[in-house]
């Protein structure tokens, strides 16, 4: 793509002056619409194409679905790092209860019997997260440094490393307490890397799915994890976590080979002026000719942002706090929707299940933990249908209303029956088998909802110039938080117990206002057209109605979505 020189913006504009070049391009890259007999739908969805654009095709056509069966089957290799995350999560919260990993890393009763402290279980457990918001912030310039796939081997590598450490500890629990954090920066760097590969390579209208094939992975890991823990408690020797641990090792070059038939980034190649290989790559992801006019299309529009991003200079970290370019609104919503994410309290079960559910009572906490592994797994199934068909805001909605109610009943239900006036033993196996039941529930309703959608809106809400850091920062939140829950959480709900469900559901209802208020729909839209709705100003709980310019029509009022001078509660009047 080339510009003409008199046209051309000097390099010693701002960032916001390549925004509006991104923006302008965006406009003029397709022939303006002319016709009003085509709904908004129609138009935002790009299924129609105004009057007077026959020459070039608005969008990329769609195919049948059979037809994406490779390009699916290549993200879902992308998306397999989230699977080594998942393991981690079901296999450690086996390990903590397990004899063999007691007695090595624990301490001794006066009964002869082995324990782990509040304090040990909390870092040996949580530590892992500290890792990875290191290894999502220095890792992930990695994919900036060497292509999205060479990050990705690179991070995994380093993912390598940190299990050998963890199995070849043998009494020292501060040395696993060590492997954890390597291992930790590894998958730190994946949950960066993994869903922006996807979210660069996916056809848009299947950008939501295949990026929550992420979290599809996370929940796989998690229920096989749980399921090798059960094959294993039975040994009395370390067969009991170092076999869970060693299959890391096959994971880890499953994805290494996998990555060699991946496509790499068409936004990362135009930035290394590869275009022949960008417009292949974007030819590979759609099933459509390298030659096919609306690829040189897409190819114009992804080379007029890099051009864009080249004019305004490397990307600082003091610019992720532009509120002029709007970067800082994203990266709040990024950092919060991770948060959140966290405070829905899902790790409460998946890192403590075990202990949880012996606490009401259960004979075999590992059987109960397979339980809520399959409900976790087979849920996210239905959230690849959901995320793209109810869209990012209503999924973010639904899911922080129905988790409330689910934590409530199961909150009060310990607090009234299980414990009844301090009781130290379960007193009724009735209540016990309710919370079983509505902890079901409520994994069904985060497993469809935040769990894939926070992934999908990091990957796809921030500007490729501040790209890595933006989802760095974002995907720190999230470890954070699952640190700080992970390691508090035996000490809270040994002076609080199921008190502690309130706690979530207080975070629930501020996450419901929080999205309607601040997070806009993004279903359906490009990379590109989610830049250019953030940079007009969209109203979120009106961004359901926005069209990208390049598909509007004459009657189409942009002012009645926008932001003006008035506070957020007058302006929803």
């Amino acid at each position: 793509m080339a510009f003409e020189e008199n046209n051309k913006p000097v390099a010693s504009e701002q960032p916001q002056a390549a925004e509006d070049l991104v923006s302008s391009f965006s406009k003029d890259s397709h022939l303006s619409a002319q016709s009003q007999k085509y709904s908004n739908d129609e138009l935002k969805a790009g299924e129609a194409n105004p009057e007077g654009s026959e020459s070039v095709p608005m969008e990329i056509p769609k195919k049948p679905m059979s037809e994406y069966v490779t390009v699916s089957l290549l993200c879902l290799c992308v998306a397999f790092g989230g699977f080594m995350f998942g393991w981690d999560t079901g296999t450690i919260s086996g390990f903590v209860a397990q004899t063999d990993f007691l007695r090595r890393f624990g301490m001794k009763h006066k009964d002869g019997t082995h324990y782990l402290s509040n304090v040990r279980t909390g870092l040996i457990v949580a530590i892992f997260n500290i890792g990875c918001a290191f290894g999502g912030i220095i890792l992930s310039k990695a994919g900036d440094m060497y292509g999205r796939k060479k990050g990705l081997s690179i991070v995994v590598s380093v993912y390598i490393v940190g299990i050998i450490i963890q199995i070849a500890s043998i009494n020292k629990w501060y040395q696993y307490f060590i492997g954890r954090i390597i291992s930790g920066l590894g998958v730190g760097g994946i949950a960066v890397l993994s869903p922006m590969l996807i979210s660069e390579i996916a056809p848009k209208h299947l950008r939501g799915t295949l990026v929550s094939c992420y979290q599809l992975m996370i929940t796989a890991g998690i229920f096989l994890g749980y399921c090798t823990n059960y094959g294993t408690k039975n040994y009395s020797n370390s067969v009991q976590w170092r076999v869970p641990l060693g299959l890391c090792f096959a994971w880890s070059l499953f994805m290494i080979g996998a990555l060699t038939l991946v496509p790499e980034s068409p936004r990362y190649l135009c930035e290394m002026n590869r275009v022949e290989d960008a417009k292949h790559s974007i030819a590979k992801s759609n099933k459509v000719s390298p030659e096919d006019p609306a690829v040189q299309a897409e190819l114009d529009l992804i080379m007029a942002g890099v051009e864009a991003e080249k004019l305004a200079g490397n990307a600082s970290w003091g610019e992720l706090f532009s509120t002029k370019t709007k970067v800082f609104q994203r990266l709040l919503m990024g950092v919060l929707v991770q948060m959140f994410q966290q405070l829905t309290g899902n790790n409460y079960f998946f890192y403590y299940g075990t202990i949880v559910f012996k606490s009401v009572g259960l004979n075999d906490s590992f059987q109960t933990s397979i339980v809520i592994g399959v409900v976790n797994f087979a849920s996210t199934f239905f959230s690849l249908w959901t995320v793209e068909n109810l869209g990012r805001r209503k999924c973010l909605l639904l899911g922080a209303a129905t988790m409330m109610a689910c934590m409530v009943i199961f909150a009060s239900v310990g607090v009234t029956r299980l414990y009844p006036h301090g009781k130290s033993q379960p007193s009724s196996k009735g209540a016990g088998n309710c919370m079983i039941v509505f902890t079901c529930f409520y994994i069904f309703c985060y497993a469809t909802t935040w769990a894939p959608v926070a992934w999908v809106i990091t990957a796809e809400s921030f500007p490729l110039r501040v790209k890595s850091k933006c989802m760095a920062m974002a995907s720190a939140s999230n470890w954070v938080w699952g640190f700080l829950i992970a390691f508090f959480t035996p000490f809270i709900t040994s002076a609080i117990n199921f008190y502690y469900g309130y706690v979530f559901m207080g975070c629930l209802v501020a996450m419901f206002f929080y999205v309607f208020f601040f997070v806009p729909e993004t279903k359906g839209l490009s990379l590109e057209e989610i830049q250019e709705l953030w940079e007009e100003g969209v109203l979120p709980w009106k961004s359901e109605g926005w069209i990208p310019s390049s598909r509007r029509g004459n009657d189409y009022n942009l002012e009645d979505l926008q932001h003006d001078n008035k506070p957020w509660y007058k302006a929803m009047l």
